[in-house]
């Protein structure tokens, strides 16, 4: 190992025991420049632009040591505006490798896939022990205060669950339009209660042999059961106990009665296991699972608040390259998006940046035209939901159980 070689492995190992050194890692960035490791450089400036998204020097040196490779054709490109860029520029630096872009933002952007002793899958009836809390729970207040009185509170406060004879039987249905966050929500409930998080997908349950579907409902039950205290999560709830009068085969109906009698059991005898069900269709779920001890509450999951529209733009952007982003006007300007519309907001973003990197020869950041351009091509994807939620609230709401629903749905003028 040569000398220069020497200094570059020290402060390699220097700028991993301060990766917030944003000096020192400029300093080594333009080490490996100057030693014709680009990749190496550019990923280093990347990661100095994470940490401050507006340092010049870190700019300088991305323009300076990367340029576009040469490609067999030559396409007509379009910037975030719109505006033409012409035909790619040739290649002026051979030893500048782009066959991996995330050899160069690897800092920045973590890779999608690992392999080998790196991959790891959660088993289907696997508890996992969530890391998130509620307080990672951008804006949905109202959310929060219901899980504080239906769970949290009796809960951290025992002398004074007594005193209200205050039970914890029963469960919570959450529902609302789709990508609103529903899972997330029951996912940082099981981290604030430093329970276990055992997840029920429809797949995991149902089986095309008879008394299959109800071994294995059974099953996941016991599995959260072993584990308490533990969050047992039912997802897309309607498919698994959909209303039994509409369904045509026995084996469903009593894939529903087992259902039926497992969350019996997790109220009666079992103590620790916390049932939260979400759906998008409740008027779907089977009356018999809303009764009192069983899915007996509900909370409706709106789309996300201006403050939870931040958080999920922040979020989706924090290991990205960006400058400039202005997340409160963009949020204003998302009103009525789903969470699940706003991650597609960033990516689409980033794809309009990397093009216009491809496309200019130097790399940028992702700026605010980007994103507003962004959110011009994503429209909001809850819109098929609201109408058919606007029918059961106008012409089937007995009880007037979806009153919050149609308060909402009037605040938006669609009522």
């Amino acid at each position: 190992m040569t000398e220069d070689e020497a200094v570059l492995e020290s402060l390699k190992v220097a700028v991993e025991k301060c990766p917030d050194d944003i000096h020192l890692r400029l300093h080594f960035a333009r080490l490996l420049a100057d030693a014709g490791r680009y990749q190496e450089a550019v990923s280093q400036a990347a990661a100095v632009l994470q940490r401050d998204p507006a340092n010049e020097a870190a700019l300088l040196l991305i323009g300076t040591v990367s340029q576009p490779p040469a490609v067999p054709f030559t396409p007509s490109c379009q910037a975030a505006d719109g505006s033409a860029r012409g035909p790619t520029p040739p290649f002026s630096r051979e030893s500048f490798d782009w066959s991996d872009a995330e050899g160069q933002l690897g800092d920045v952007v973590p890779p999608m896939f690992v392999e080998g002793e790196q991959a790891s899958e959660v088993d289907a009836y696997e508890a996992e022990r969530p890391t998130v809390r509620l307080a990672d729970v951008g804006g949905m207040e109202d959310v929060k205060k219901r899980l504080e009185s239906a769970f949290l509170a009796p809960i951290r406060h025992p002398e004074l669950r007594r005193t209200f004879a205050k039970s914890l039987r029963g469960g919570l249905l959450l529902y609302g339009p789709p990508g609103c966050g529903k899972t997330f929500i029951a996912r940082a409930l099981a981290g604030e209660l430093e329970a276990r998080f055992v997840a029920v997908r429809l797949n995991e349950v149902l089986d095309m042999y008879i008394g299959q579907s109800e071994r294995n409902l059974h099953e996941i039950f016991e599995v959260a059961r072993r584990h308490a205290p533990s969050v047992l999560f039912l997802d897309e709830v309607d498919a698994i106990g959909q209303k039994r009068s509409h369904l045509r085969t026995s084996a469903m109906r009593s894939t529903v009665n087992q259902l039926l009698a497992e969350l019996d059991d997790a109220a009666e005898s079992n103590e620790g296991v916390f049932v939260l069900a979400a759906t998008n269709m409740p008027w779907d779920v089977d009356v018999a699972l809303r009764r009192p001890g069983r899915l007996d509450r509900t909370v409706l999951v709106l789309p996300p608040d201006q403050p939870a529209r931040e958080a999920i733009l922040r979020h989706h952007l924090r290991d990205r390259p960006v400058a400039g982003i202005d997340v409160r006007k963009l949020a204003r300007a998302a009103e009525g998006y789903s969470g699940a519309d706003l991650a597609h907001v960033c990516e689409t973003a980033a794809e309009h940046a990397l093009m216009d990197s491809v496309c200019s020869g130097r790399i940028r950041l992702i700026e605010m035209r980007d994103l507003e351009a962004a959110l011009k091509e994503v429209r909001p994807s809850i819109g098929a939901w609201l109408e058919s939620a606007r029918n059961v609230v106008l012409f089937a709401n007995e009880g007037g159980q979806y009153d919050e629903l149609l308060d909402y749905l009037r605040k938006r003028k669609l009522a």
